[in-house]
């Protein structure tokens, strides 16, 4: 079972536009020793979409070797395409991940039979544990509770990471898919709640940049203290809403680079984020107490 605070890793560039892996492997380093409790590379944090697939290979790699075995790594294997998200999965089990995240597909609009389908064919050709990773915002459609209770009977698709922000979803899943279905919230803003509401951690962004902070937060709220755990969210609740005010992962960039860990630079479509966010994630980081 994967639990607490995780994180979906950036992915560091050099000024050229090329990967910085020796950034990322230094990144992953401070993720682990700061408390974060899981990674997970190349997901649309990691931008994903503008990986080439030697790339994307090597950025789950060197997640793997840098971790250390000290934390699980979830590699982000996803595609909307079933024969490449099959041979993502592979990669990732070849290369020693724990288990693969996988996004629903995006852009092709397949029906509930054909996600069922997607999942189990990938299921089927990869022994390795797999999150499903439901994100309408971005994948368009939205995979039913009655379609993930079919695929939680295969051994292999062990969870989900919920990016709905819908918190009757936790309640109606453990109900169906049962206690020991992994719910990982996809939104920060609701990772206490959706515990709450039978979760069991939050696949994080503001985790970049404020790892130690979110693995108290968790450690808090699973001994009980409530109130701390509400304390520390109430604190987070600023670097939130900077991390999406404009198009993930700009603002987490920008925010990463003013901690000295990575350039603030994405790869086309993605464009510099504005002044005004800048400003924002400075003053939210600023508040929380993250930059001096």
């Amino acid at each position: 079972m994967f639990r607490g605070s995780l994180v979906a890793l950036i992915t560091p560039m050099q000024a050229d536009g090329s990967l910085d892996l020796k950034a990322f492997a230094e990144f992953v380093d401070w993720q682990v020793t700061e408390g974060t409790q899981g990674l997970i590379p190349v997901g649309t944090t990691g931008e994903s979409p503008t990986l080439s697939h030697d790339e994307h290979h090597e950025v789950v790699e060197h997640c793997i070797a840098a971790a250390r075995g000290r934390v699980p790594v979830i590699a982000g294997t996803g595609s909307n395409s079933t024969s490449e998200a099959v041979a993502l999965t592979r990669h990732a089990k070849e290369a020693g991940a724990d288990a693969a995240l996988v996004v629903t597909p995006y852009y092709n609009k397949p029906t509930q039979e054909g996600l069922y389908r997607h999942y189990m064919a990938i299921a089927d050709a990869v022994d390795l544990p797999i999150l499903i990773y439901n994100i309408p915002g971005r994948s368009v459609i939205d995979m039913s509770v009655e379609t993930m209770a079919r695929l939680a009977k295969h051994p292999n698709i062990v969870g989900v990471k919920d990016a709905t922000a819908n918190l009757t979803r936790p309640l109606h899943t453990r109900a169906t898919c049962g206690p020991e279905f992994c719910q990982l919230s996809g939104e920060d803003h609701t990772a206490i709640a959706y515990m709450a509401a039978g979760g069991h951690g939050c696949i994080s962004v503001t985790a970049n940049i404020a790892p130690r902070l979110c693995r108290q937060m968790h450690d808090a709220w699973a001994a009980g203290r409530v109130q701390e755990a509400i304390a520390i969210q109430d604190r987070l609740l600023p670097v939130h809403d900077a991390m999406f005010c404009e198009t993930s992962p700009g603002p987490v960039k920008y925010a990463a680079s003013l901690l000295g860990k990575a350039l603030d630079l994405c790869r086309l479509p993605m464009a510099p984020v504005a002044e005004s966010t800048k400003q924002r994630v400075r003053e939210a980081m600023t508040s929380a107490g993250l930059l001096n």
